[in-house]
C-alpha cells in the first residue's frame, strides 16, 4: 500500500516540510485547494525532493479550463521528471456558480469531457497530433507551434478524479488514471457502489483494474496522547457531521440506515449550528466511517478493513514522533 502525506499550504514552510515527509518515507505529497492555490507548493515540492510523486488532492477542475490545466499540468509534470499527478474534484454547484462564477451543468459529462479535452490538447503536445476537439462543453481546435511546449520528455501527466456518486467514479474508471475516493465514505460504500461503478467504468476503457489506482482518505481517531487522541475525535466528528450535511453525500448515509441524519444535519448547517452537528456522530457512525485505533494498530486495521478495495492511503495522522510515523509508514507500506 503506498502512503499520501500532507504538504501545508505555507509557502516558506514548503522546502524544509518536503525533506521531512520524503525522509519519513511518504510515496506521495499532496495539496488541497481550500484556502490557497494547489499548485504554488508542488512546485517548490518538486524543486526540493527527488522521490516522491506530487498530486493535487485535489484542484477545482470546473474553477479552469481545459487548457488552463493542461497547461499547468504539464509545467508541473515536465519540471519534477514526471511525479506530478493532477488530481481532480468538481466541487459542489453553489461554490462554482456563486463563489467561482463559473458555468455548471450535468457535472459527470461535464468532467468526462473536460479530461478528454486535456488529453487531447497533450495528444497534440506530445503526440503532433492535429487539435480538434469539439464536445458539448469544451471546444478546442486552435493550437500553433508558438503555443507548443518542447520540454515533452516526461511525456503528459497522470490525471486522478474524485467523486463519491457513482457516475462521477464511472467517469474516472472510464478516463482517469486512478480515484481519489472522499473521506466521507466506508468500505461498505465502496464495496458495493464504488467499485462496481469503477469497474463498470474500465470496461468502457476496456482497461483492467490493475491499469489503475485507488486511493482513500480514511479517517483515523488516534493521536500520540489521550488530550491529541480527544481533539482527533473531535475534529473527526465534526467533519462527518459537516460532509454528511451535503445533499449530494446523502446516499453513503443511506446506505447504512442513516438518512434521516442528513436532514438533522443539513437544518442545523443552515443555522450554523456546527458543534451541535457533531454531536450527533454517535459511536457506530464514527466507527464505520474512521479507524478508531492508537498509530501502531491502524496498520492492521487499515488492511483488514480496506484491504482489496484500495491501493494508497491518504494519511491524516501525525503520531507526533518521527520514528514512530516512520515505523507506521512501512508498516502500512509491507
Amino acid at each position: 500500500m503506498k502512503v499520501y502525506g500532507g504538504l501545508m499550504p505555507d509557502l516558506r514552510a514548503v522546502p524544509e516540510s518536503i525533506r521531512q515527509l520524503e525522509d519519513l518515507g511518504y510515496d506521495v505529497v499532496m495539496t488541497t485547494e481550500i484556502a490557497h492555490d494547489p499548485f504554488f507548493p508542488l512546485l517548490l515540492a518538486a524543486e526540493h525532493s527527488q522521490r516522491v510523486d506530487l498530486v493535487t488532492s485535489v484542484a477545482i477542475a470546473f474553477a479552469r479550463n481545459p487548457m488552463t490545466l493542461a497547461g499547468i499540468a504539464h509545467d508541473l509534470n515536465a519540471y519534477s521528471r514526471g511525479r506530478f499527478i493532477l488530481g481532480l474534484g468538481s466541487q459542489i454547484k453553489p461554490h462554482i456558480t456563486r463563489r467561482m462564477s463559473m458555468p455548471w451543468s450535468k457535472p459527470a459529462a461535464r468532467m468526462r469531457e473536460f479530461i478528454l479535452a486535456m488529453r487531447a490538447i497533450w495528444d497534440c503536445w506530445y503526440q503532433g497530433r492535429p487539435l480538434d476537439f469539439r464536445g458539448e462543453f469544451y471546444t478546442h481546435t486552435l493550437m500553433t507551434p508558438m503555443f507548443t511546449p518542447l520540454d515533452i520528455e516526461s511525456g503528459p501527466p497522470r490525471v486522478m478524479l474524485a467523486g463519491v456518486g457513482p457516475r462521477m467514479t464511472r467517469v474516472a474508471g472510464e478516463v482517469a488514471d486512478g480515484f481519489l475516493a472522499h473521506s466521507f465514505t466506508t468500505a461498505r460504500y465502496m464495496r458495493e457502489v464504488t467499485l462496481p461503478a469503477l469497474e463498470r467504468g474500465l470496461a468502457a476503457s476496456g482497461r483492467s483494474r490493475s491499469d489503475f489506482e485507488i486511493a482513500c482518505a480514511v479517517l483515523t481517531v488516534s493521536g500520540a496522547d489521550e488530550q491529541a487522541y480527544e481533539a482527533s475525535r473531535q475534529e473527526v466528528c465534526q467533519r462527518i457531521a459537516f460532509y454528511g450535511s451535503t445533499p449530494a453525500y446523502r446516499p453513503v448515509l443511506e446506505r447504512h440506515g442513516w438518512g434521516d441524519l442528513q436532514s438533522e444535519l443539513r437544518a442545523l448547517s443552515k443555522q450554523e449550528r456546527w458543534a451541535e452537528m457533531g454531536a450527533l456522530i454517535e459511536d457506530d457512525i464514527l466507527e464505520e466511517f474512521a479507524i478508531v485505533a492508537e498509530p501502531e494498530e491502524i496498520p492492521s486495521l487499515l488492511k483488514e478493513r480496506y484491504g482489496g478495495l484500495m491501493d494508497s492511503w491518504i494519511c491524516s495522522v501525525d503520531t507526533g514522533d518521527p520514528v514512530r510515523q516512520g515505523a507506521m509508514l512501512r508498516a502500512l507500506q509491507q
